[in-house]
């Protein structure tokens, strides 16, 4: 009989790095700006951590990603793509997953770099 781990299928398109990076988001048509850190990150995508009890799946967010060594933010447009209550507290946060729609040109290279970056310095499997 097989392995089960030969019978998952992966939907992901690119590899999830479990990265905590600073960013900050909006929704548009709000003055609201949130401030949170990244759980993963890839190329098609993140996830992070929230109290926003309004943000809901399909919406449409501005994000701004802070990376490491850069002096500007990494400026991109996403959409929610599920929202999820970590536990079944009142006051507990959300898990956000959202899609990346669009990166600006300028930042697409200092994006692409920052995951080669952090996917060249995975620690080696034995």
């Amino acid at each position: 009989m097989g392995r089960m781990r030969d019978k998952l299928i992966e939907r992901r398109k690119f590899i999830r790095l479990l990265t905590p990076v600073n960013m900050t988001y909006t929704v548009p048509d709000t003055n609201k700006i949130y401030t949170t850190i990244t759980k993963n990150i890839s190329a098609d995508g993140l996830r992070f951590e929230t109290h926003d009890k309004d943000l809901k799946a399909s919406d449409a967010i501005e994000l701004k990603l802070e990376i490491v060594g850069v002096s500007n933010p990494v400026h991109c447009k996403g959409k929610v793509v599920w929202k999820r209550k970590m536990t079944t507290d009142d006051a507990a946060p959300y898990d956000v997953g959202v899609e990346f729609v669009e990166i600006e040109d300028d930042n697409k290279n200092t994006f692409l770099k920052f995951l080669c970056d952090l996917i060249y310095n995975l620690p080696q499997g034995e």
